[in-house]
């Protein structure tokens, strides 16, 4: 099975999840972010696993990137901006088949989500889902993760591997 999951991640959260969903899914899932998941990286996959962080309740958009680094606020390290936004990425994903499943960082509370339009974003491209979106949760705005999220993103990738099984 060809699996690869992608991410956008501004402060490593994001990223770290991706690569326990990938350990979960198997040694063959592949990890990359939505610079490296071109159409030739993604091609024929059998699974496509997509996240984002959650910014001002939703996917986040370019302008909010550009916004974060004009402002980068109190953060404890600069934001990884060296990838595009899931959002463009998913603008740019070649039509496909195959399976998908959609994830999102997000604080726990009435902060919104990114997962549901991740997972629309799939399906309207031709990728069926096979889990319900998740949200992995971070301990503040910019992390770090709460404890426990690693190992819940580590099972929910074995349970992606288990339903394609």
């Amino acid at each position: 099975m060809k699996a690869v999951v992608v991410y956008e991640s501004l402060w490593g959260n994001t990223a770290r999840i991706a690569g326990a969903i990938a350990e979960g899914i198997g040694p063959e899932a592949q990890v990359l972010s939505t610079a490296a998941a071109t159409a030739a990286a993604i091609a024929h996959a059998d699974l496509i696993v997509a996240g984002a962080p959650v910014l001002g309740f939703k996917l986040p958009t370019e302008k909010m990137r550009e916004s974060i680094r004009a402002n980068p606020g109190k953060a404890p390290a600069p934001p990884d901006l060296s990838h595009p936004a899931m959002r463009t990425w998913l603008d740019a994903l070649p039509a496909g088949q195959g399976a998908a499943a959609a994830f999102d960082t997000q604080v726990r509370g009435p902060f919104g989500s990114a997962a549901p339009a991740i997972a629309e974003a799939l399906e309207k491209a031709g990728y069926t889902a096979v889990a319900k979106p998740a949200g992995f949760i971070v301990a503040g705005k910019f992390g770090p993760l709460r404890d426990g999220e690693i190992e819940r993103a580590r099972a929910w990738g074995a349970e992606l591997a288990q339903a394609l099984a």
